[in-house]
C-alpha cells in the first residue's frame, strides 16, 4: 500500500502541471484582448484624425473662399481708385490749359497797353551836332 500512496503522491504533481497548463492559455487569451484593444483604439484615433482633416480641408477651403471675395473688393477698389485718378488727370489738364491760355491772354493785354503807351509818347529829340563855322 505504500506504493499506493506513493503514486497518489506523485500524480498530484502531475495534476499542478495542467493548472500550469492552464494559465498558459490566459496570455493567449490576453493577447487576443490587446490586439483588439489596440485595433479599437486605432480605429478610433483614425476616425479622429480623419475628422481633423475634413476639418482642417474645409477651414482652408473657406479662407480661399474668403480670400477669393477680398481679392475681388481690392480689384473693385482698385479699379475705382485708377478711374478717379485719370478723372483728375483730365480735371488737372484742362486747369493747366485754361491758366496758361489765360496767361497768354494777360501777356497780349499788357502788351497791347505798352504798344499804345508807345505810341503816345513822343519820341525825344537827338541832341544835334553843333555847326562848326
Amino acid at each position: 500500500m505504500a506504493k499506493a500512496i506513493a503514486r497518489t503522491k506523485k500524480k498530484a504533481p502531475t495534476a499542478t502541471k495542467k493548472k500550469v497548463a492552464t494559465k498558459k492559455a490566459t496570455p493567449k487569451r490576453k493577447a487576443a484582448t490587446n490586439r483588439k484593444a489596440a485595433a479599437d483604439k486605432r480605429t478610433i484615433l483614425a476616425n479622429k484624425l480623419r475628422a481633423d482633416l475634413k476639418a482642417a480641408k474645409d477651414t482652408l477651403k473657406a479662407t480661399k473662399d474668403s480670400a477669393k471675395a477680398e481679392i475681388a473688393v481690392l480689384k473693385d477698389q482698385l479699379n475705382a481708385a485708377m478711374k478717379r485718378e485719370a478723372e483728375l488727370l483730365k480735371i488737372g489738364e484742362n486747369k493747366v490749359r485754361a491758366m496758361v491760355a489765360a496767361g497768354e491772354k494777360w501777356e497780349k493785354a499788357q502788351l497791347a497797353k505798352i504798344q499804345k503807351m508807345m505810341k503816345k509818347a513822343k519820341p525825344k529829340k537827338k541832341p544835334g551836332k553843333k555847326k562848326q563855322a
